[in-house]
């Protein structure tokens, strides 16, 4: 089964599916062609580094993370989007307010590993545009992550890979350079029980003492606590660690901490957490910010951060009790603050 044959199953005769599946097909089309680029060498060639350029979100620029805007907001513009949010512009575009969608982007994910070859991605969320939201475009980008219609993301790496969701699980595609086309390969589901964890433990002096207790347990492995051994990854590209925990499971941190300007992480809310969020519940998984699930946030602004903590859903619980246990956990965490503890 072909994307379009499966976006065409879902949208049956519903109009806002069938606009859904119109973006969802624009934006494959652009990962195909960023793909190329990629696979080409022409970030190499043209200077992958570029100028120093900092972007809405905060993070220096590449030539190919403005290419791959360029590429993801034309495909946008094809389809019936009123309103961009990238992580690679200031404020959210408007193209049309008329129009039904919202797409909120991380164009190029992992920028950072270009020049070692190490798998890149795209993040994207596809959001409702209700009538509230066409006066003012900010609004649009302020809805939960519950509300998404669609969200996925793309890996470039030794497949091209496309992770989906329209609420009805998460399937991968991958594409054929053969056909020019994504084929349905697998349902996802990812495995209850976790053997893996993915941080980046250079900034453990940084950690509040829940990540702290939590990773100490990991590491103490089948002789501690947890009676069992893990294995940690840190690929420092969130696609390429998703990926794999969604086929092995397994747990992704990327906390707040007590450095200037992380004390709510790195994560992009909207256009990260929220879209990656949705694919692990829809697989079988879970996300949350450590006491709270990631799609009852309700955000704030486009480029607003949040920390993140997904994968197997057990693994999600178990992290979300170290956060809350007084025990291990700091007046002052920068990571939690006196947010409620929430369910899931």
């Amino acid at each position: 089964m072909t994307l379009s044959d499966y976006l065409k199953a879902h949208a049956g005769a519903d109009p806002i599916r069938r606009d859904v599946a119109t973006l969802v097909e624009s934006l494959a089309e652009a990962a195909i062609e960023l793909h190329r680029a990629i696979a080409s060498g022409a970030a190499d060639r043209e200077g992958s580094g570029g100028a120093a350029v900092t972007n809405g979100g905060g993070d220096v620029q590449k030539v190919l993370d403005r290419e791959a805007d360029r590429l993801f907001s034309q495909a946008a513009r094809r389809a019936p989007v009123a309103f961009y949010g990238s992580e690679e512009q200031d404020e959210a575009v408007v193209f049309d307010a008329d129009r039904s969608l919202a797409l909120a982007i991380d164009p190029l994910d992992g920028s950072s590993n270009i020049e070692t070859n190490v798998s890149i991605g795209t993040i994207f969320s596809v959001l409702p545009v209700r009538p509230e939201h066409r006066a003012d475009s900010a609004t649009v980008f302020r809805q939960p992550g519950r509300d998404q219609l669609a969200a996925g993301f793309v890996v470039y790496g030794p497949r091209l890979l496309l992770v989906l969701t329209v609420g009805e699980g998460t399937h991968v595609f991958g594409w054929s350079p053969d056909t020019n086309t994504f084929a349905h390969a697998a349902r996802m589901a990812i495995p209850e029980q976790a053997k893996e964890f993915s941080i980046n433990a250079s900034n453990r002096r940084h950690w509040d003492e829940p990540v702290l207790a939590y990773v100490a347990g990991c590491e103490d492995g089948k002789e501690g606590a947890r009676g069992r051994d893990f294995n940690m990854r840190w690929v420092a590209s969130m696609v390429a660690d998703a990926y794999r925990i969604f086929l092995r499971g397994g747990l992704y941190i990327y906390p707040g901490d007590r450095r200037p300007g992380y004390a709510e992480g790195r994560i992009r809310l909207v256009y990260e957490a929220n879209p990656v969020g949705f694919c692990a519940e829809q697989a079988g998984g879970a996300a949350s910010d450590g006491l709270q699930p990631i799609l009852d946030i309700v955000p704030t602004h486009l480029h607003q951060r949040t920390p993140v903590v997904f994968g197997s859903r057990e693994e999600v619980l178990e992290f979300g009790r170290a956060m809350a246990d007084p025990a291990s956990r700091t007046e002052t965490s920068s990571l939690f603050g006196h947010r409620p503890v929430g369910g899931f």
